[in-house]
C-alpha cells in the first residue's frame, strides 16, 4: 500500500445530493469503496464528512452566520451517524469523533484516543467541523490530519481532479493533470479547499490528492500507488 494512514474529506454532496438530505444509498455507496481498502493492521483510515447536503450557509435563506454555521457543524454530525450505520451493515469497524460532543452518540476529540481506535482497527468518522463557527470543513480537514499523522488527505469529489475553473460552468474548464503546489492553488485561486485550509497544510507538509471517488475503484488505485487526479503538495 502506498500510504498507511489517510484521511478522506467526504463533502456532504457524497451522501446526498443537495436539498434531499441524507441518502442512506449513497452512503452505501461510500461505504462500498472504503470497503476495499479497509485492512485493519495495514492502513489507518478516518474520514471527515461535511453537512452540506443538509445546510449550507449561502442557501441559508438570510440565517445569521453565527447560527448558520453551528446549524452545519450539527449537519455534520448526522451525516456521520448515518455513515457509521453503512460502515456497520459493511463490516467494518468505526467510531465518531465529533467537536461538538454529543455524549450518547459521538466521542470527544482526543488524539492519544484516536490511536487506541486505530489499534482496534477502526474507522475514525471526524465530524462537528472544527468546533467553532467561521471555520469551514476544509479547515476542520487540515486540522484533523496534522492531528493524526495523516500521510496524505484524499478530497473526495465527484469530477476527475483539480480545473482552472468550475467545470460545471464552464465546458472548456482545463483539468490539472500534473502536479500542483499548495502556493500556485492559492494564488491561483482554484476553489480546492479555502485558502486556510491550504495554507495549514502546507505548513504541515501533508500533501493532498484531489479525485473523483465516484468513478468505481478509483479509492482502491490511489491507496495502490496510482496517479488518480490531481496530487498538490
Amino acid at each position: 500500500m502506498a500510504y498507511k494512514r489517510i484521511l478522506i474529506k467526504l463533502s456532504g454532496e457524497m451522501l446526498g445530493d443537495k436539498g434531499a438530505g441524507f441518502s442512506m444509498s449513497s452512503a452505501a455507496d461510500v461505504s462500498a469503496e472504503i470497503k476495499k481498502i479497509y485492512s485493519p493492521g495495514d492502513i489507518d483510515i478516518a474520514v471527515l464528512v461535511g453537512g452540506g447536503n443538509i445546510m449550507r450557509f449561502k442557501d441559508s435563506g438570510g440565517i445569521e452566520r453565527l447560527t448558520a454555521d453551528f446549524m452545519g457543524m450539527t449537519a455534520t454530525i448526522i451525516n456521520a451517524i448515518g455513515l457509521q450505520n453503512a460502515f456497520k451493515k459493511s463490516g467494518m469497524k468505526s467510531v465518531i469523533q465529533s467537536a461538538l460532543n454529543i455524549e450518547q452518540i459521538t466521542e470527544g476529540l482526543s488524539v492519544s484516543q484516536g490511536e487506541l481506535f486505530f489499534n482496534e482497527g477502526r474507522i475514525i468518522i471526524f465530524a462537528g467541523g472544527t468546533g467553532s463557527p467561521f471555520f469551514t470543513t476544509d479547515t476542520a480537514a487540515a486540522l484533523r490530519a496534522l492531528e493524526i499523522k495523516a500521510d496524505i488527505i484524499l478530497k473526495a469529489t465527484k469530477v476527475e481532479g483539480v480545473y482552472d475553473s468550475d467545470p460545471a460552468k464552464n465546458s472548456m474548464a482545463k483539468l490539472y493533470n500534473s502536479d500542483l503546489t499548495f502556493d500556485e492553488a492559492i494564488s491561483k485561486d482554484l476553489k480546492i479547499m479555502d485558502s486556510a485550509a491550504l495554507a495549514i497544510l502546507k505548513e504541515g507538509q501533508v500533501g493532498m490528492r484531489v479525485f473523483n471517488f465516484r468513478k468505481e475503484n478509483n479509492l482502491a488505485k490511489i491507496i495502490a500507488g496510482e496517479e488518480i487526479g490531481t496530487y498538490i503538495s
